[in-house]
C-alpha cells in the first residue's frame, strides 16, 4: 500500500487569514461609533498594505533563483502567522494517506513540530482541529507519533487514537520502522556507500556567541606515534548512533544521497554527515561551522549553478527530505513523499539525475 504527496505549492495564507478575519468580524449591525470608525480603519489598513507592498518591490530579488529562496522563507514566516484553523487546513490539503488508525501528512517546511520560545505555531497545536477537519465534529484530537525537524520536509504519521500512537512509538523505539530520507550535500561521501556508527553528544560552543551543538563523541582515537585506532573511554553522555547511507547521484561539487538512520538521536543525520562524512547538508548552515554561527559557505560551481550569490546563501533551505516510512502496523503500509518543489528544482539545477524511485 503506498501513497504519495506532491512537493511544496505557492499558497498565500493572507488570503486565507483575510477571510478569517472577515467571518469573525462581519457580524451584524453595530453602533453609531463603530460605523464612524469604521472608514478610518480602513483608510489604516490601506495604508499599511501600500507601504507593504512597496517595502516589497524594494526587496525582490530579480534573479528567479534568489527569488524563489526570499518566497520559501516568506512562506516559513507566513506559516507562523496564520489562524491555527487556516494552518490546519494546510496541513489537510498536505495529507496523503489515511485509514481508520493513522493519518499521514507530507510535512511542509519550516513548521515546527513542537512548541517552544517564540513558537507561534506547531503542528502539535493545531492536531485537535486537524482531527475535525478530516473526520467530523466529535473526533478525538490526532497524536504525534515521531518528530521531524522544522526544516525538514516529507512523511509525517499522526494516529487517531492513544493506543495506536504508543504502538507506534514503541515500533519506532525497538527500529521496526523503516526510515529512508533523501539529502542534498555538498561533496561526494568516501566511500559511496557505507554506514556511519559514531556516538553523538550535546556541546557547547566556545565562541563570541555561545551556543549548544550535537556533535560527534568516538569511542576511539588516532595514536600520534603509528596512526593507528586506539579504543578509548566512552563519553557518558553520549548516544549510540546509527546512518546508513548511499550515494544516489553526484554533480556540481554537490551529491544526491539516501540515508537510512538506524537509531533516532536528536540531528544524527545532519551530524554524521557533517561531521563523519565531511559532506554537510546544503543549507545546512548549524552544521557547515563549529565555532561560529555564519551562512554555509558553497563551492563556485555550486553557487552558480543555483544562479545564486555567496551574499544570499544564508536563505538557502535545509535539503533533507523524509522520503520513505514503512510501518509494519498489521500489514506492511509503505508511504512515500515526493520532495518539494524547492528541492526537486535545486536537484534539476546542479543536473542531479535520479536514476531509481
Amino acid at each position: 500500500m503506498a501513497a504519495s504527496g506532491g512537493g511544496l505549492r505557492r499558497w498565500r495564507p493572507a488570503a486565507g487569514l483575510a477571510q478569517a478575519v472577515r467571518t469573525v468580524c462581519g457580524g451584524g449591525g453595530g453602533s453609531g461609533r463603530r460605523a464612524a470608525e469604521a472608514p478610518r480603519a480602513e483608510e489604516l489598513a490601506e495604508r499599511l498594505r501600500a507601504r507593504r507592498s512597496e517595502e516589497g518591490k524594494q526587496e525582490i530579488p530579480k534573479d528567479p533563483a534568489q527569488r524563489r529562496v526570499r518566497e520559501l522563507a516568506m512562506l516559513s514566516k507566513q506559516l507562523q502567522q496564520v489562524h491555527p484553523n487556516v494552518l490546519a487546513k494546510v496541513l489537510k490539503q498536505k495529507t496523503i494517506y489515511q485509514n481508520k488508525e493513522i493519518v499521514v501528512i507530507n510535512k511542509p517546511y519550516g513548521l515546527p513540530v513542537h512548541g517552544g520560545p517564540g513558537v507561534k505555531n506547531c503542528i502539535s497545536d493545531v492536531l485537535p482541529v486537524l482531527a475535525k477537519m478530516l473526520e467530523n465534529m466529535k473526533a478525538e484530537p490526532l497524536h504525534l507519533c515521531h518528530r521531524l525537524d522544522k526544516e525538514t520536509t516529507g512523511v509525517m504519521v499522526l494516529a487517531r487514537s492513544k493506543e495506536v500512537a504508543d504502538t507506534i512509538r514503541l515500533l519506532f523505539k525497538t527500529r521496526q520502522v523503516e526510515k529512508i530520507y533523501w539529502a542534498i550535500s555538498l561533496g561526494d561521501p568516501d566511500p559511496a556507500e557505507g554506514v556511519v556508527e559514531i556516538p553523538i553528544v550535546e556541546k557547547e560552543v566556545q565562541s563570541h556567541q555561545s551556543h549548544y551543538k550535537m556533535t560527534l563523541a568516538p569511542n576511539y582515537r588516532l595514536s600520534p606515534e603509528d596512526g593507528k585506532v586506539v579504543k578509548i573511554r566512552k563519553n557518558r553522555n553520549a548516544e549510540s548512533a546509527v546512518t546508513r547511507y548511499r550515494l544516489l547521484a553526484s554533480s556540481s561539487a554537490c551529491s544526491l544521497l539516501e540515508l537510512q538512520p538506524i537509531t533516532g538521536v536528536k540531528h544524527q543525520i545532519r551530524v554524521h554527515l557533517a561531521y563523519g562524512l565531511g559532506c554537510p547538508i546544503l543549507g545546512d548552515h548549524k552544521y557547515s561551522h563549529w565555532s561560529k554561527l555564519a551562512p554555509q559557505k558553497l563551492p563556485e560551481i555550486t553557487l552558480k549553478r543555483l544562479k545564486l550569490e555567496q551574499s544570499k546563501a544564508r536563505h538557502l533551505p535545509l535539503h533533507l527530505h523524509a522520503h520513505r516510512l514503512s510501518l509494519p502496523l498489521g500489514e506492511q503500509i509503505n508511504l512515500v513523499c515526493k520532495p518539494p518543489l524547492f528541492f526537486q528544482k535545486t536537484l534539476k539545477k546542479l543536473e542531479l539525475d535520479i536514476t531509481k524511485d
